[in-house]
Formats: structure tokens, sequence, C-alpha cells
């Protein structure tokens, strides 16, 4: 239930249009104007995921802070790790607005950005400058106009490597005609196989080597699905993030708003990410990292995509509707869930419901 405070906050903000509103609450977190969460850290939260240690599993899903201009403040609210981007080569302005749509009534949003963003230059600037080593990824992704596209994704490597705590390579947006594409076999071959013949360049002259991870979407046929896995496990990928948004509309109340192209997030999208995170979980086995990602709104949602398969987890558009102090409510409920399964460690409820969730039909 939310609270009267952030009923009152959540009913200004949706005065505003969805884009100003995004930009009025990345304003508020520069300026310093929301607080910082005050959690008791629990070493049962803490986490090594592709050689990488996280505090608690809660991160920050690319597409809130495409520029990195807030991800400090991000970590400030709670999170165990956040995630900037997608961010592009060359800057570009995406699709004409408006291009995001509230479903209030489905607690849900619909998106068709176009990868706006400033650009390489601009990112990497803002993230040369932080000082606190938080646990901070990149988000990379190819311009529309590009003639090369996995160029576009390799550049991407070299240009974040001296910042990046992780990489993701975003194949799975809806709203940049043919990226998907990439997710066929032969294509997304090629594309780790650069992407990762790259990083291992890096990691040779660096003596770091940065975990790389691939975005993939909830629309993937059990073809798709078998695909991914394959290449995925043949190339010796660090991990999948499950998954971007859907072009589904099912079972939405706001039809008016379903109308909209683009890709949906949000509550609707935890069932459908949920199965489709446990069935790439039976395919790439035990090890494979997975970040289960799709209608996270709760301590419970985000504990049932680990019992799913997950290691991690990552949110947006729930706190569009939940407000900024959510982080801390799912990190602060996690702990007590744990006290409630008398579980030593997060990572012994990971695929306890895993059968479950990769029998749903969805």
């Amino acid at each position: 239930m939310i609270d009267p405070f952030k009923r009152l906050a959540r009913k200004g903000l949706f005065l505003f249009d969805p884009e100003t509103a995004h930009g009025m609450s990345i304003a508020a977190l520069k300026s310093g104007l929301v607080p910082a969460c005050q959690l008791t850290p629990d070493p049962r939260l803490r986490q090594t995921v592709a050689g990488l240690t996280f505090e608690n599993p809660l991160g920050m899903a690319a597409g809130y802070d495409k520029n990195a201009e807030v991800p400090e403040a991000l970590l400030k609210l709670g999170f165990g790790f956040t995630e900037i981007g997608t961010v592009t080569p060359k800057p570009q302005s995406g699709n004409p607005r408006p291009r995001i749509f509230r479903l209030v009534e489905d607690e849900a949003v619909i998106n068709r950005l176009g990868f706006n963003n400033e650009g390489h230059d601009a990112a990497l600037g803002r993230l040369a400058t932080l000082r606190g080593g938080g646990m901070i990824g990149v988000n990379i992704g190819a311009n529309k106009d590009s003639e090369d596209r996995i160029a576009d994704y390799v550049a991407g490597i070299r240009r974040f490597y001296s910042v990046a705590r992780y990489f993701t390579a975003n194949i799975s947006s809806p709203n940049t005609p043919g990226l998907r594409d990439l997710q066929g076999r032969e294509s997304l071959a090629v594309l780790l196989s650069s992407v990762l013949a790259a990083r291992d360049e890096m990691a040779a002259a660096s003596g770091r080597k940065i975990p790389v991870f691939l975005k993939i979407a909830p629309d993937l046929t059990e073809e798709g699905m078998d695909d991914i896995a394959a290449e995925a496990l043949s190339h010796a990928l660090d991990g999948l993030i499950v998954s971007n948004t859907t072009l589904s509309r099912d079972g939405l109340k706001d039809q008016r708003q379903a109308k909209e192209t683009g890709g949906l997030s949000g509550v609707p999208l935890f069932e459908k990410s949920t199965a489709v995170l446990a069935r790439m979980r039976k395919r790439v086995g035990p090890d494979l990292p997975i970040i289960g990602v799709g209608g996270v709104s709760s301590a419970e949602t985000a504990l049932e995509k680990i019992r799913a398969g997950a290691d991690l987890v990552q949110l947006y558009s729930c706190m569009v509707y939940e407000g900024p102090g959510l982080a801390g409510d799912i990190v602060r409920g996690l702990s007590k869930l744990l006290d409630r399964e008398k579980a030593a460690s997060i990572r012994d409820l990971r695929d306890t419901r895993l059968d479950y969730w990769a029998a749903r039909k969805v």
C-alpha cells in the first residue's frame, strides 16, 4: 500500500507528462532533494556474481539514468548497483514526443524512446569524475543510423572500459528498427565474438577483466531461447539480463493507452519476464549469472525472481508508481523475508521455484 505522502507526491508528478516528470526526478536527485536511504548492511544479502561483489541484489535498470547524470545518487537510495544508458556512440534525439505513456490502472509504462541519449563522450565525462567506486554498469547500444551496429557495441566496450564495473549489450529494445534481429543466432554469434574479443583485448592491456552481460527480450520463441542459450554458453558470456520490455498487451485494463506502440514495462511484465527467466535458467544451467528484470515492485516480487533463477534483480518502471523509497523498502523487506525463511543467504533461495515458473504458460 502506498502511504498518503507518496500518494500526494505521485499525484503532483502525474500532473506532468511522463517525460517531463522523469526530468524533474533526475533534477531532484542531482540537487540532493531526495534523502539518502539509511540501510543496515545485511551480510545475507551480499553476493559475488560474475566476479563482482554486490552488497544487496537490487539494481536500478538501464533507461532511467541514460546519460550517467545521477548514478551515485541512485546508489544512495539503497540500490546495490545501478546501470547507466543505453548509450550510443553518437548523440541521438530518439523518436518524436510524446513517447512515454503511463497506464495508471495497470501500474505500467509504454515507451518508444529509441535510445535517446547524449552519446559516449558526455556519459564518459561524467563517469570519469566519480570518486566513490560504486557498482555502476554501462549499458551499450547502437545508433539508429549506424552502418555497422556491431562496431558500435565494440566502441562502447573500448570507450567505457576504464570506468565500467560491468557492461550490458542491449540488443532487445523494440524501439530501434531491426535491433532485435541481433538476437538471431548467426548475428548474435558475430556480436558476441566481436564484443568479447574487444573486452579480452582491453583486459589484457589493463589487467582488469570486466564482465559482459547480454540483455534479451521477453518476446522470444522457444527456438529463440535455445539459440541465445547456446551462443551465451559457447562464447563464455558472463551473464544474461532477462528481460527488456514486451510488445505484448495481454490483460491490460487501459485499452486506450495500450494502443500506443513501444515496449511495455511495469507490473504486467512480471509474469512473462519471470517465466522467460526461469526457462533461460533451465537452458543455461546453474552457473551462468542472470539478472531478472520486469515488474519488480516489492520485496516479494524481487524474491520471486530469485526463486525463479535470478542471481540479482533490477527495477525501473515500478518506481514511477511507488516513489524513490522503493529500493530501501525492498532491501529491508528482503531481510525480513530471509528471517521468515530462516535462510543464511539469499543465494540459498535461488531456483527454489524454478520448475514452477519454467512451466508457466504466458
